[in-house]
């Protein structure tokens, strides 16, 4: 559903001092997140930039548990205010795997560059599903996102989904992550293939977002 859906940009213009903080340092979902949000007059900064900011341990057994955990820890170790998502690819076939471990599935290395990782993380999905076909492929990515005020009190959450299938070899250099595998099937190519604007329409962080704006929107145009 697109943006303009849900509320137009003109009538959503948060008061703030201060950009809002991307609860992340992935540069691909900093990107997303930017192009989703600059039109409604919301600044952001990511992680990146912030020596104050924590490392959180993604403890939670849910997308949802550990959006909330790195919302919260952030902004309480900032005192600002921080959106925090976590997000992933579902794969009922493999039991919900990757899921929560998306980033993770094929192991971490220090240093790795994340394009090697994401190479690696891909290789292990394709290898899981050798052999299998049709239904066997269908996966769904998921995205939970939270807002946090500068005291760590979670104060809105919303998810979103986008179904579709993984196919048997990558095709496309766009987007990141399991990107090039994800096929839509509504339009017969993969996210890696799909213009920026068409992903961020169809997306599961897109549709998560749009669901958290007029939430997110009221919360920063509130008092201080």
């Amino acid at each position: 559903m697109p943006a303009a859906a849900i509320a137009r940009p003109s009538a959503l213009r948060p008061t703030m001092t201060q950009p809002l903080v991307l609860g992340t340092t992935n540069s691909g979902k900093v990107r997303e997140l930017v192009a989703l949000l600059a039109p409604f007059g919301i600044g952001c900064e990511s992680l990146a930039g912030l020596p104050a900011a924590v490392e959180v341990e993604e403890t939670g057994d849910t997308f949802a548990a550990n959006a909330a955990l790195k919302a919260a820890a952030q902004a309480r170790a900032l005192g600002r205010w921080v959106l925090a998502e976590d997000s992933g690819l579902v794969v009922p076939a493999l039991g919900g795997a990757p899921g929560v471990f998306s980033a993770r599935f094929a192991g971490v290395f220090a240093g790795e560059p994340r394009e090697a990782a994401d190479a690696r993380n891909s290789g292990l999905l394709l290898e899981r599903l050798a052999g299998m076909r049709g239904a066997a492929r269908a996966a769904h990515y998921a995205c939970h996102a939270a807002l946090a005020d500068p005291g760590g009190r979670i104060v809105a959450v919303a998810a979103g989904t986008c179904g579709g299938l993984i196919g048997e070899q990558p095709a496309g250099a766009g987007g990141f992550g399991y990107d090039p595998l994800f096929i839509v099937p509504e339009y017969h190519r993969t996210f890696g293939e799909l213009a920026p604007a068409v992903k961020e329409v169809l997306s599961h962080r897109g549709r998560a977002l749009r669901a958290l704006l007029p939430a997110l929107v009221a919360a920063l145009s509130g008092p201080a």
